[in-house]
């Protein structure tokens, strides 16, 4: 993995004004940016914009999952905001994957990298499954993001802990994106799989998912400039 700019930090705030405030205090140079469904929500694309305006590269994490024409149209949209990244459920099964590919291929110009959503990390053995999926996370995510592979996606989100058995069923160069990233002594939250900065790196994680740990800091670029020498000293 070459990009060093591997962390994204999560703006899940509820108005353009907050998630602004804190990008004020980032550097895009340093990081990039994660929008999610209430952000997006409350402030549409014009917080984006506000964003790439700033030098920011822009996750889209809305994690489409629909039928196959609705997710095409949608994953059109997002590309033509020009956003770096954007996602859609790999759980929506291949047509709606493939159909996913082609209308982000048919987008002119930069095309963002689509990833596919393979089990949230706050969701257990036990919460899959009260669902019905009684094979486990981790076997789950494999098949998932063997799926999503074989239907030419760029990678999956999933646990850092599962990026060794992604790695393996995937093709070489397939991007594991990792949230529920916490900071040692940091609570878990809502979150269930967690891992630290430094063993998802280890672990195999291309990409870091970062929320709390830097936007409830008191100074939230200290921590960021932190995290970054851990993992570059490594």
């Amino acid at each position: 993995m070459s990009d060093p700019n591997r962390i994204i930090v999560v703006l899940d705030y509820p108005d353009a004004a907050s998630a602004m405030a804190l990008a004020q205090r980032l550097d895009p140079a340093h990081c990039r940016v994660k929008v999610g469904k209430e952000l997006f929500t409350a402030a549409g694309p014009s917080v984006v914009e506000a964003l790439q305006q700033r030098g920011f590269d822009v996750f889209l994490d809305l994690k489409y999952h629909d039928i196959p024409n609705t997710v095409a149209g949608a994953c059109r949209a997002a590309a033509a905001l020009g956003v770096w990244m954007v996602n859609v459920h790999a759980g929506g099964g291949r047509a709606m994957l493939a159909a996913a590919r082609e209308a982000v291929d048919r987008v002119p110009g930069r095309k963002p990298l689509l990833i596919g959503v393979t089990v949230l990390t706050s969701l257990d053995d036990a919460a899959l499954s009260e669902v019905g999926i009684g094979c486990g996370a981790a076997a789950q995510v494999e098949r998932l993001a063997t799926l999503t592979s074989d239907c030419g996606l760029d990678g999956v989100v999933c646990s850092a802990a599962e990026a060794a058995l992604v790695s393996a069923a995937t093709r070489p160069g397939f991007l594991k994106v990792t949230p529920g990233i916490r900071l040692a002594g940091d609570a878990k939250g809502d979150q269930r799989r967690v891992v630290t900065p430094a063993d998802a790196i280890r672990m195999g994680a291309d990409y870091l998912v970062i929320g709390r740990s830097i936007t409830h800091a008191a100074d939230p670029l200290a921590v960021l400039e932190d995290i970054r020498h851990g993992l570059h000293a490594r």
